[in-house]
């Protein structure tokens, strides 16, 4: 036990490191958010797109 509190403590910088993975971690989070609504845009536009181009070709 005392070789995981030892771990957790990162040799008296516990603050420093866990925050730092924590940073990381709610970054990558946040950024893999922003290009999945990204991604959902575009494929919104181009479908409207392809619906205009289809119904001008139509009439």
């Amino acid at each position: 036990m005392k070789s995981v509190t030892e771990f957790l403590a990162q040799g008296g910088f516990a603050g420093y490191v866990w925050s730092a993975y924590g940073m990381t971690l709610a970054l990558l989070m946040a950024e893999t958010v922003g290009l999945r609504r990204q991604r959902r845009t575009i494929l919104a536009r181009l479908g409207r797109l392809l619906r205009l181009r289809n119904a001008g070709e139509q009439t």
